[in-house]
């Protein structure tokens, strides 16, 4: 299985800390090495790293990691393969256009029966499970909406619809962003964690690293980090529970 790391804050913030703790899972204190991925979103623009290279050692990882880039919305994803090969084509995250904005997804799981689903306008590049099932999710929205709709809630709850489809197929746990929400669906595993005034210290369970964001923060910062498993030992963290979703928007949880 893969893992996955997003996050949601209503000021541009790096994600520098979890990240660091993420990517020691990419071949070294876990086994998902077939490749890593990261979008940041700033503004309606996004800029993506991904490499099929483990992400433990990858000099791409660690420029991420050394550079903090400030964001409002973020999505990574660390691979372990099971449908495609190794290769950039089929590494997370997806990032397609839909209603004119930059929409990004990762996935962790593994479908069956997937192949069926009827496709759209959207098409795979690779021949991962995860990439042909979000054109699919594109497609059924293409279909109930002409344009971006002004009840974003309501589309989101659809999307959670398609998800509870792709969940009879298999481990569908998913994020989701069009760079103002972060969507989190599970099938199994994924938890959150959002961090607010009083704000304390965090001691990542991958790294020997700790921060006192009470240094790096202002009163009024609210961050959301979304993780397949928690990044920390000393924070405590939601567990979301199968079939459930969870929208954030710039770092409240809104649905």
């Amino acid at each position: 299985m893969c893992e996955l790391l997003g996050m949601s804050a209503n000021v541009p913030t790096d994600i520098c800390f979890s990240f660091s703790g993420l990517i020691k899972r990419g071949g070294e204190t876990g086994p998902h090495k077939d490749g890593w991925g990261i979008t940041f979103y700033e503004g309606k623009g996004c800029r993506s790293f991904k490499d099929p290279s483990p992400s433990c050692n990858s000099p791409v990882a660690k420029l991420v990691k050394e550079y903090p880039i400030k964001s409002k919305s973020v999505i990574s994803h660390i691979r372990q393969a099971n449908r495609g090969s190794v290769s950039l084509e089929n590494t997370h995250p997806f990032i397609r256009e839909l209603w004119g904005k930059n929409w990004t997804y990762a996935h962790n799981g593994q479908l069956t029966g997937y192949e069926a689903l009827p496709l759209g306008q959207d098409m795979p590049v690779g021949q991962t499970d995860s990439e042909r099932v979000f054109c699919w999710i594109l497609g059924q929205l293409r279909q109930s909406y002409s344009s971006e709709p002004d009840d974003m809630l309501e589309m989101f709850k659809k999307v959670a619809g398609y998800a509870d489809t792709l969940r009879e197929m298999g481990v569908f746990n998913m994020l989701l962003s069009d760079g103002e929400y972060v969507m989190s669906y599970c099938t199994n595993n994924l938890s959150w964690i959002t961090r607010r005034a009083p704000f304390g210290k965090a001691r990542l369970i991958d790294e020997d690293m700790v921060v006192d964001f009470n240094e790096e923060t202002s009163a009024t910062d609210v961050v959301t980090v979304i993780a397949t498993r928690p990044l920390t030992n000393n924070e405590q963290w939601t567990k979301m529970q199968e079939g459930e979703f969870c929208v954030f928007y710039y770092g409240e949880r809104v649905l």
